[in-house]
């Protein structure tokens, strides 16, 4: 695992050769990650260049479906999964004018109020930011290569993408808009 603002494993994490518009940082580890240290990184990365710093960090819920969650267990595929994620961020890349992307996934288990996800997106305006923070969210909870299992007093139960995830992710079927949105969960472009 590299260091914050550092691409897995010192390189490009799409492989050897592949172009960038924006330094891209994709992490898959075990170890907790530091809100203010990752913000912190990107500042000293951009300096006066950023507008807008737009993050996500997703929660270990305490209940799920019909009862509590005692452990959240997260199984990844080495090398495949970050793949899978870098290929998110290349989309987003190609979306929006972007400056820099972080996305930093835990696996292993976990357990209730432990940070799960991060997702960090710099660009010189809001709209741009917090559109392609919110697409990367998107497409992590539906192609991101992970096996997500719940273990509680009632059991043990594999997670899938729920209807709501894959109706966010339609909504992202055309092209973005103008203004960096998107359509809402539904609308019609």
């Amino acid at each position: 695992m590299s260091g914050a603002g550092q691409p897995l494993g010192g390189t490009d994490a799409r492989g050897p050769g592949a172009a960038d518009p924006c330094p891209v940082c994709v992490r898959v580890e075990t170890a907790d990650f530091s809100v203010a240290d990752e913000y912190r990184s990107v500042r000293e990365r951009l300096g006066g260049r950023a507008g807008a710093i737009a993050t996500f960090v997703g929660l270990v819920r305490d209940l799920a479906g019909d009862g509590p969650v005692g452990v959240l267990e997260l199984e990844h595929y080495p090398g495949m999964t970050e793949r899978s994620i870098a290929a998110i961020v290349d989309q987003a890349v190609a979306r929006w004018p972007l400056l820099d992307v972080v996305v930093i996934h835990r696996v292993g288990a976990l357990h209730p109020t432990e940070q799960i996800v991060y997702v960090q997106v710099a660009s010189g305006h809001r709209a741009a930011a917090f559109a392609a923070c919110e697409f990367i969210m998107d497409y992590l909870k539906t192609e991101a290569v992970f096996w997500k299992r719940e273990s509680g007093p009632a059991g043990q139960r594999w997670i899938e993408s729920t209807g709501e995830d894959r109706a966010r992710l339609a909504s992202w079927s055309n092209d973005a808009p103008a203004d960096g949105g998107h359509a809402p969960t539904g609308a019609q472009r």
